[in-house]
């Protein structure tokens, strides 16, 4: 997959990273608006993840519901970027404020019920992002939009986020409580009264009955702006099945990973939803890839056997008896355990002091063959481990190309850190595009 062309086209105006959480969307989103704007596009990036990091990466103490302009920027021809966080509530907020009279919105936004919708409800968040993109879109702003999606666990969350509101909104029970607001009055209240006293009874129970006396307020106040949610979030999920929209799928090379990113994939085709490719992030690679794990084991080993026979035969010799070969030795490190042959005996040196630093030099030497051996082996096994997770990763990658052979993928390479400023983004935007 190359993304230079992706982010270089006009005609591309939004893209949307999702996948699994803790994959790296936030990162990939934000190194893709960096590189967009230093090309010289006008980019903002939405972001939804609580972790804040896309802040910390792009020098802004905080972000919150309004773009913010990065410094830093080396654009071209009046390309700029700006970021902001998703503020679910402050959104909702935003959206009742706009489409209902001041003294009504007034009352929604006091309502108890309206707050624990707007901060926790299931499903808010995601419609919200929605919600945000259709803002964004509609201010034309800028000329592209990346979107960080929610972190979920499933693609569901995402993009079924306005239907299952609009449900919520057109159900049965919401419906229910509508009925006596729609009579309006005494006559409403006589009407749930005398038509639905067991029921309400019920649901007083079960839920409280002042709990129940704010939904009612709740849905009476919210009545005339039911329509807007849904014509909303339609026309956003319209907008997300336009030809200027681009899906990236983001995943690590796991097999977790990857078979959620199967499903984005199987999802966004169900949806017909522009899918770009996969961006398969954190790749492991090796400069000694011709040395197997195998190989490295092995001569691990025989490093580690030929320091232990060493040793061996310098605690025979100081213990005054020849060292004996062991049985099944490889004839090398036999070799380098046998004893040498008796060297005449020379004439005592007149500086004891002379000779003491002589068998200190010599300690000293063997000791540090012996260090080297012993780091030698180490990195050895650390490589042959190495070269394990690279087949692990490359046979959990053509399973899923196997799966989904249509679906381009661009692989970027794993950093030895974490990404906390402009220069780790446009490392990461430089691996994005060069496919390693």
């Amino acid at each position: 997959m190359e993304l230079d062309p992706l982010i270089d086209d006009l005609g591309t105006r939004i893209i949307v990273c999702c996948g699994a959480g803790g994959v790296g969307k936030t990162t990939t989103a934000a190194a893709l608006g960096v590189r967009a704007a230093e090309r010289g596009r006008r980019v903002v990036v939405l972001t939804i993840d609580p972790a804040r990091r896309l802040a910390q990466s792009m020098g802004i103490d905080s972000l919150d519901n309004t773009p913010r302009k990065v410094d830093g920027i080396k654009g071209s021809d009046g390309g700029e970027l700006h970021a902001m966080m998703l503020d679910m509530k402050r959104t909702f907020d935003e959206i009742v404020e706009a489409h209902a009279e001041p003294d009504r919105a007034r009352a929604i936004l006091e309502n108890p019920f309206y707050q624990s919708l707007s901060a926790g409800f299931a499903g808010t968040q995601e419609y919200m992002a929605m919600e945000k993109l259709g803002q964004l879109r509609a201010r034309d702003e800028w000329d592209l939009i990346v979107v960080d999606t929610p972190p979920s666990r499933s693609a569901l969350d995402f993009l079924d986020a306005p239907k299952r509101l609009g449900s919520f909104l057109d159900g049965k029970f919401i419906k229910l409580l509508m009925a006596p607001a729609k009579v309006g009055g005494r006559a409403g209240m006589k009407f749930l009264n005398v038509g639905m006293s067991m029921m309400t009874g019920t649901l007083g129970k079960l839920l409280g009955g002042q709990f129940l006396k704010d939904v009612q307020t709740f849905v009476a106040a919210m009545d005339t702006m039911f329509g807007g949610f849904r014509t909303r979030a339609d026309a956003t999920y319209k907008l997300l099945q336009a030809p200027g929209t681009a899906f990236l799928v983001v995943a690590t090379p796991e097999r977790d990973a990857l078979r959620e990113a199967a499903y984005f994939v199987e999802r966004l085709a169900a949806e017909e939803m522009p899918l770009a490719g996969l961006v398969l992030n954190r790749v492991h690679g090796s400069a000694a890839a011709r040395l197997s794990a195998e190989r490295a084991r092995a001569a691990a080993e025989n490093l580690d056997e030929r320091r232990i026979v060493d040793q061996g035969a310098g605690k025979t010799e100081r213990g005054g008896s020849p060292a004996t070969e062991p049985e099944h030795e490889p004839s090398h490190l036999a070799t380098a355990a046998t004893p040498a042959p008796p060297v005449p005996q020379a004439a005592p040196t007149a500086d004891p002091a002379q000779e003491s630093a002589g068998d200190a030099a010599e300690h000293t030497e063997h000791g540090d063959d012996s260090d080297v051996r012993h780091l030698t082996a180490g990195l050895l096994r650390l490589h042959a481990e190495r070269m394990r997770v690279l087949a692990r990763e490359q046979r959990t990658r053509d399973r899923f190309t196997a799966l989904h052979p249509e679906v381009a993928v661009t692989e970027v390479a794993a950093l030895p850190g974490d990404v906390h400023d402009l220069a780790g983004l446009r490392t990461i935007g430089d691996r994005l595009t060069a496919g390693r």
